[in-house]
């Protein structure tokens, strides 16, 4: 069972999906916030975990940030991570407010750089009792070194140009400056899911403002990953995604209790929606968040 919802993050309103067991509940339920790749909605992969959470008896709440998908926010297509965070924080507030749900038994979980997204607002938000990623990617850290560590100064900095050029052009009420998130022949598996009927959307990974650039250099998923401490948290990766390395120096950096868990031929997309990989990750997640979760 799925109902269409809106909620405020500060004064934009954001619109959501709240995904409900389909066998009434006894009490009040626990639920996740479900929080999708960037330049994403809704609709797509989050989705898919988002319903799978709802048959295993949690409520589960996917949303559009601001400024994309159907919620408001300009300008349209804007990636800022610290906004991502606040509005993973506004979820939470929202579920807070629903009878049907117990605010003191509420987890998120982040897809790809809501992977990152996620854990940095439950560092500083107590009201997350569980956290866990799905192909953690920390936006911050692919733009600053590039994927794999491949990044030079001299691009680090023509991008900050490139950030700066496009303010100054705003300000002048010019075009926005604007590009492609996804280009085909880069990184085959992402184009395919985006750009053919595997998982295209029309709201989906829009081109986005460049401007924005500079936040996400200066954003660090990770700096305060142990605070989330004592409370859980849960990484999984595919063996054969090119973006492991990031959760696993994550990991590396959280405080107990913490566990990675790897799915054994999964590369970074095929989480997002491949059966084969998608259901034990549900199962992990299930597991973890009935754990955590568990009424008091």
């Amino acid at each position: 069972m799925k109902t269409d919802v809106t909620f405020h993050s500060g004064d934009l309103t954001l619109a959501g999906i709240l995904f409900l067991p389909d066998t009434p509940a006894v009490g009040r339920l626990p639920a996740v916030v479900v929080s999708h790749p960037g330049g994403g909605v809704k609709e797509q992969t989050a989705s898919v975990y988002a319903e799978r959470l709802a048959r295993e008896g949690f409520a589960a709440l996917v949303f559009d940030p601001a400024c994309q998908g159907e919620s408001e926010g300009e300008p349209r297509g804007l990636e800022n991570p610290f906004q991502r965070a606040e509005d993973i924080k506004s979820a939470v507030s929202f579920l807070t407010t629903r009878e049907e749900i117990d605010p003191e038994r509420i987890g998120a979980l982040g897809i790809c750089a809501s992977g990152g997204y996620v854990p940095y607002a439950a560092q500083t938000d107590l009201r997350v009792k569980a956290v866990a990623t799905v192909s953690s990617g920390d936006i911050g850290t692919v733009m600053r070194d590039g994927l794999g560590r491949t990044q030079t100064p001299e691009t680090l900095r023509s991008m900050l140009e490139l950030a700066g050029a496009a303010r100054t052009a705003e300000a002048r009420g010019e075009a926005i400056p604007r590009q492609e998130w996804i280009t085909e022949g880069v990184d085959e598996e992402t184009y395919e899911y985006y750009r053919t009927p595997r998982g295209y959307h029309p709201r989906a990974v829009q081109p986005w403002p460049v401007r924005n650039l500079d936040q996400m250099i200066q954003y660090d998923s990770y700096a305060l990953i142990h605070l989330i401490s004592p409370r859980p948290l849960l990484m999984i990766i595919g063996s054969e995604a090119n973006t492991a390395y990031i959760s696993r120096e994550a990991i590396e950096k959280a405080a107990e209790p913490k566990e990675l868990f790897v799915i054994d031929g999964a590369t970074h997309v095929s989480l997002y929606d491949k059966d084969e990989h998608v259901t034990p990750a549900v199962a992990r997640l299930t597991t973890f968040f009935t754990t955590h979760l568990a009424a008091a």
